[in-house]
C-alpha cells in the first residue's frame, strides 16, 4: 500500500516518506532565493556542484518545442560535469534566442564564480569551463527568462554551499525546485557493486503537464559509485521505461522534462566496463527503485489528487499493447473523475480499454479494482457487489488490474484522479 514503509536487504526508503539521506561524497548542495516568486518567500534557484566532476547521463523530453536550457544542455554540455543549476518559476522555453543567450550568461558567470571556489578550497584547483556546466528550469512558459536575478544571486549561491549533507540539506535542494508540488520528493538506496558500497540519491519534481515521453517533470539522480558515461547512459535509458515513462497526471507532455544522473566515483568501485555485466545487478536494481520512488511520487503529487492510482495490464500479446491500453485508461478524464467521485463505474474501464484499439478477445478478459472481480471471462462476475467497490473507492490508493489473456507480456502505470482542485490550480496558476 501506498505510505507504507518497505523493507528491504540495504538501507532504503520507499516514497510517502521524508527520506533520511545523509552524506554523498562529491557533492556541493545550496539552495537560496533569487526572488523568482516576487510576491512569495521561497527559495527558487538550486546548485549540485560536483567538486572534482562527475560522469553523467541524461534523457531529455522528446517535445518538438524545447526549453532553452535543454538546446543548451546539448550543444554544449561534455561527458564531465561540475555544475547543475535548476531554476524554478520560469521555464525558459518559448523565449527563442534572448533565452539561450541569457542561459550562456549565467553559465559564463556561474564558471568563472566556481573556478575562483576551486581556487579558494581545492589543493589542485580546475578551472570550470561552461561546457562542464548543466542547466535546468521548470515554470511558466513563454515569459521573459530572469537572467539578471540568477546572475545577481550567483555570489550568494556560492557562498552558501554546503559539502557535508544531512537530511535538511537534500530536503532543502528538493523543496527548491517545486512549482506547483505540494511536498518536496526524495528516493534513496544503498547497495554494492563488487562488495563496495555504493549510495544512490535521488530528487525531483512534477505536479502538472506530466505525461514524460523520453523522460514540468524534473529528476536529478546521484551517485558515489563510479561508472562511465557511456554506461549510464545505458542504464538511464533501460530504466526509465518502467519509472518516468511509466506516469501521467493529465496526459501532457512537458517543454521541459528531464531525467538526468551523476556519478561522482568516490566509492572508487572496481571499474564495470559493461551494463550487461552481472556486478552491476545490484546497482541496476537499486537505480530502479529510486527512479521508480520518485516517479510515484510525481503521480501520487498530482495537481489536485486526491487518490493514487496504479493501473497493471497483465497477459497480453506484448508490452507495447499492454502500455498502449494502460495510458488510455490512465489519460481519460471519465475515468479519473469516477475515481475521483469514488463511484465504481467500471463501464469507464471498459470504454477505456476498447478505445485503445488494442486487439482483444472479450471471452478472456478479467478486470480487477482492488480486491473485487469486476469482469471474469468477459462477464460481469457473479461476486460482484458495488456496495463493496464502492467502500474500496474512498481509499487514498486505487488498484485496477486488468488480464487481456492472450499473452504472458504487462506494464504498469502510475496516475491520479481528476478533481476540481485542479482546475482551480491551473486557471490560478500565474497569479
Amino acid at each position: 500500500m501506498l505510505f507504507k514503509k518497505e523493507n528491504y536487504q540495504i538501507k532504503s526508503n520507499s516514497m510517502g516518506f521524508y527520506q533520511d539521506l545523509e552524506h554523498l561524497d562529491g557533492i556541493g548542495i545550496s539552495a537560496i532565493s533569487a526572488n523568482l516568486y516576487e510576491n512569495k518567500k521561497r527559495d527558487d534557484l538550486v546548485l549540485f556542484y560536483f567538486r572534482n566532476g562527475a560522469s553523467y547521463a541524461t534523457v531529455y523530453t522528446q517535445s518538438n518545442i524545447r526549453s532553452e536550457n535543454i538546446k543548451w544542455n546539448i550543444n554544449n554540455s561534455k561527458d564531465i560535469i561540475y555544475g547543475l543549476l535548476i531554476n524554478t518559476r520560469n521555464a525558459n522555453a518559448f523565449t527563442g534566442k534572448d533565452g539561450y543567450k541569457s542561459v550562456n550568461n549565467i553559465a559564463l558567470m556561474l564558471s568563472d564564480l566556481l573556478s575562483k571556489k576551486q581556487i579558494k578550497d581545492e589543493d589542485y584547483p580546475k578551472k570550470i569551463k561552461v561546457k562542464n556546466l548543466m542547466f535546468a528550469s521548470t515554470g511558466t512558459i513563454g515569459e521573459v527568462f530572469p537572467e539578471k536575478k540568477i546572475i545577481d544571486a550567483l555570489p550568494n549561491l556560492i557562498d552558501n554551499i554546503k559539502y557535508v549533507q544531512n537530511k535538511y540539506v537534500w530536503i532543502k535542494s528538493a523543496m527548491g525546485i517545486l512549482t506547483t508540488d505540494t511536498k518536496p520528493k526524495l528516493s534513496m538506496q544503498e547497495c554494492k557493486i563488487m562488495g563496495t558500497p555504493i549510495k544512490i540519491y535521488g530528487v525531483a519534481k512534477g505536479s502538472g503537464m506530466i505525461h514524460p515521453d523520453m523522460a514540468t517533470t524534473l529528476g536529478f539522480v546521484f551517485t558515489d559509485a563510479k561508472i562511465s558515461p557511456t554506461i549510464l547512459k545505458q542504464l538511464l535509458k533501460k530504466n526509465i521505461q518502467n519509472t518516468f515513462n511509466a506516469i501521467t497526471c493529465d496526459g501532457d507532455t512537458s517543454t521541459n522534462d528531464m531525467v538526468s544522473i551523476f556519478s561522482t566515483g568516490y566509492a572508487n568501485n572496481k571499474e564495470i566496463k559493461s551494463y550487461k555485466d552481472k556486478n552491476l545487478n545490484d546497482f541496476d536494481k537499486s537505480l530502479n527503485l529510486v527512479l521508480k520512488n520518485l516517479a510515484k511520487s510525481v503521480a501520487a503529487d498530482g495537481e489536485g489528487a486526491s487518490k493514487f492510482v496504479i493501473i497493471k495490464v497483465e497477459k497480453c500479446k506484448n508490452e507495447k499493447d499492454a502500455k498502449k491500453i494502460c495510458f488510455s485508461i490512465a489519460n481519460s478524464p471519465l475515468v479519473k473523475t469516477a475515481i475521483a467521485g469514488e463511484d465504481p463505474n467500471w463501464g469507464r474501464i471498459i470504454m477505456a480499454i476498447g478505445k485503445s484499439k488494442v486487439q482483444i478477445n472479450l471471452n478472456k478478459l478479467n478486470i480487477n479494482i482492488g480486491p473485487y472481480k469486476i469482469i471474469e471471462n468477459g462477464k460481469l462476475s457473479q461476486s460482484y457487489k458495488e456496495t463493496d467497490v464502492a467502500e474500496y473507492m474512498t481509499s487514498m490508493e486505487i488498484n485496477i488490474n486488468i488480464q487481456i489473456g492472450n499473452g504472458k507480456k504487462e506494464f504498469e502505470v502510475y496516475t491520479m484522479d481528476l478533481t476540481k482542485k485542479y482546475i482551480e490550480i491551473n486557471a490560478d496558476y500565474r497569479s
